[in-house]
């Protein structure tokens, strides 16, 4: 079976995105001597979890309410609300408003201010 090992975040400003993130997820970014492209650390390396990528957009950024075209990524958090207040407190947008999944937790997908959509999920079997 093969394995999600790494993700890239596109972004048009990228000084911007990595501010977000930092900010919202408490990630590192560091950049790769090999060009525009910065190495995401996303937690401990011995714990369950993928770092990434980011780098300079290339294209327009995505298009308000067009259709997801790619991959999303997930990320679990302790506190959905707070992720999403936080979320929106540093420019984020609400894509999906949080919602249960039952027997696993709670799930809301936002957009961070570049237009990118991700997902935030919180932990709780009893979520109905």
């Amino acid at each position: 079976m093969s394995r999600a090992v790494h993700f890239e975040i596109h972004a048009s400003d990228p000084q911007a995105s990595m501010h977000f993130y930092s900010a919202l997820f408490g990630w590192s970014f560091n950049k790769w001597e090999g060009g525009d492209y910065w190495l995401i650390h996303t937690g401990p390396d011995d714990q369950p979890g993928i770092n990434g990528g980011l780098l300079p957009r290339r294209s327009a950024v995505p298009e308000s309410m067009a259709a997801v075209n790619a991959f999303v990524i997930t990320v679990d958090v302790e506190d959905v609300d707070n992720a999403v207040s936080s979320a929106l407190a540093g420019g984020g947008v609400t894509a999906v408003p949080k919602m249960a999944v039952p027997g696993i937790g709670w799930l809301a997908y936002l957009k961070d201010p570049d237009g990118n959509i991700f997902g935030v999920m919180q932990a709780d079997t009893q979520a109905r």
